[in-house]
Order: structure tokens, then C-alpha cells, then sequence
């Protein structure tokens, strides 16, 4: 999907706060399933938490964002996805040791964006309990499973957003 475009990388890499600003210019965006299953559990008193047990977690995330995607059909112009399916299919083959079915490579654009380690804004709370040393395993794992897969990769400097979006915006030809 030429029109869907994947935010990825490093946790607490301001992913999230890119998605936000994005938003403000009036493109649709779609949030990260994880944290949203996260806060559920949270809420529900639930353990499918990636601190408990990361294959039901990781299996739900994958199940979100393939109706994240699926509902992201209808909208009109690009679409810019806060993690999603390749995320959520790396997430799950790092637990169970196997890539989960679906067409992964064709799921999003051509290009999509990484956003690298960037310690000095990482932040844990209560939704994030993992420290940075794994933060930066899983961006690794990330680039190579979205570089394995045949996306471009792109990767955002490391700038306050509004440079972050423009950049993003330029790539994408879009500014």
C-alpha cells in the first residue's frame, strides 16, 4: 500500500511524539497497537503484557495492527503507522523463534521510517519497563527485519520534530 507509511525503531526514539505532530498537519494516523494493549492489561488487571507473557502479548499486537490496517483502508491519503505489522510479526518471531504468516513486504510503502537509539530522550514508565540496552536490541532487530523484507529505510535524524516531520514530508514528497 503505496498511500501507508511505517514509523519504526527504537523505543522511547520519539516515534510517538512524530505520530503526534504528523496529526497536526492533518494526516491520519494510526497509534502503536502495543502500547494500547499494554494500557488495556493495565487497566483490566490482564497479563498479556510483554513483561509476562510476550507471545500472547505479541500475538495480540499482530492481531491489532492487521485490523489497525484494515480499518486504515478507508482513509483517504497516506496513512502513517505507529509500529504495526512488521513490528508485531518481528515481535512475535523474537518470542517464538518463528515469522508468523502474512504478506508483510506489501503491507506499507516502499519507504518507511526508523527512528534510531537516542538515550538522551528515552524515558521508561509504566506502559515501557524495558531498559534502553533492550530498546536497542529490538531496533536492531526491527531494521533487519524491514531491510530483510525490502523496504527502503529511512532513517529519522535525530532533531526536535518539526525538522523530523519535515524531513519525513520531503521524502515522502509530500511537502
Amino acid at each position: 500500500m503505496k498511500s501507508f507509511v511505517a514509523i519504526s525503531g527504537c523505543s522511547g526514539g520519539g516515534k510517538s511524539t512524530l505520530l503526534v505532530e504528523l496529526a497536526r498537519h492533518g494526516f491520519a494516523v494510526v497509534e502503536e497497537p502495543g502500547r494500547r494493549i499494554v494500557a488495556r492489561e493495565l487497566e483490566s488487571g490482564g497479563d498479556a503484557l510483554p513483561w509476562t507473557d510476550g507471545a500472547v502479548f505479541a500475538a495480540k499486537a499482530l492481531a491489532l495492527a492487521w485490523e489497525d490496517w484494515h480499518g486504515a483502508r478507508a482513509k483517504t491519503g497516506p496513512v502513517f503507522f505507529d509500529r504495526g505489522l512488521v513490528d508485531a510479526a518481528a515481535a512475535l518471531a523474537h518470542v517464538t523463534g518463528k515469522w508468523p504468516e502474512g504478506d508483510f513486504a506489501s503491507a506499507y510503502g516502499p519507504l518507511m521510517f526508523l527512528a534510531p537509539p537516542w538515550p538522551e530522550i528515552y524515558v521508561g514508565d509504566a506502559e515501557r519497563r524495558h531498559g534502553f540496552a533492550e530498546a536497542e536490541a529490538e531496533y536492531h532487530r526491527l531494521a533487519a527485519a524491514y531491510a530483510r523484507l525490502g523496504y527502503e529505510v529511512a532513517t529519522l535524524p535525530k532533531t526536535p520534530v518539526v525538522e523530523r516531520v519535515a524531513f519525513v514530508l520531503e521524502r515522502l514528497a509530500l511537502a
